[in-house]
């Protein structure tokens, strides 16, 4: 059988799944930092006329929104790598006490593909011999050697999407002119929200429309609900 050429990965580059993660991360981040701000804004808004009070209280909502974002997908990312090195380790730890056995299963990966059993476990036995350990976790994970999420990657786009989202509502809400103030902020929310779903939609390979209308309505509701909020203060 010819011999089959099995390119390693480059390790100074990203794959596409490190990428979309970084943007998942900045896209909720960001769809979060709109929401949590203008619903501080809109409580408080309500409240008082008092802008200086009024940006004050967006602003520190913006930080605390960016940075409690942020943590939270330093944490869950880390957890995430933490999961794929303790897989990759029990699959190096296999190879030493059951080679015959991990040769099985990518064979058995092939053979599930419409691959021929004889087939199968040529191939099988060829990639083993090349790089047994990148060829079980690419078979059994779909994961690639040397390439982790990075929680700091994750961390800093999403620290970076939420200041950036909340931005939008709490200029709007304190720059324009008192009698844009509402109608402007409403403006800049929505627009922002419907963005925020129309890119979920396309790194998800989801319903773009579907995504916009969603994301719209939860905006609407938040405004609606922080509003309500501040009628009660």
């Amino acid at each position: 059988m010819k011999a089959i050429n099995v390119p390693k990965a480059k390790k100074q580059k990203k794959t596409m799944a490190e990428r979309s993660n970084t943007l998942r991360a900045g896209v909720l981040g960001s769809n979060d930092g709109i929401l949590t701000v203008v619903g501080v804004l809109f409580s408080v808004a309500v409240a008082t006329t008092n802008q200086f009070t009024i940006f004050i209280a967006g602003l520190s909502d913006l930080l605390a929104c960016a940075f409690s974002m942020a943590s939270g997908e330093y944490a869950s990312v880390s957890s995430q790598k933490d999961t794929e090195k303790a897989a990759i380790e029990k699959e190096r730890e296999l190879i030493k006490t059951n080679f015959a056995g991990e040769v099985q299963s990518v064979a058995n990966f092939y053979v599930e593909r419409g691959v021929t059993e004889d087939t199968a476990r040529e191939i099988a036995e060829e990639l083993m011999q090349k790089d047994a350990l990148g060829t079980v976790v690419k078979v059994k994970y779909d994961l690639e050697l040397g390439h982790y999420m990075s929680p700091w990657d994750a961390a800093f786009s999403s620290l970076v999407a939420a200041a950036s989202g909340g931005i939008f509502p709490l200029v709007a809400m304190t720059l324009l002119p008192v009698s844009l103030q509402w109608p402007g902020t409403i403006l800049a929310v929505t627009l922002s929200v419907a963005l925020t779903g129309f890119l979920s939609a396309k790194l998800g390979d989801g319903l773009v429309k579907t995504a916009i209308i969603r994301n719209v309505i939860v905006g609407i509701i938040t405004m609606i609900i922080h509003y309500s909020v501040g009628l009660m203060l």
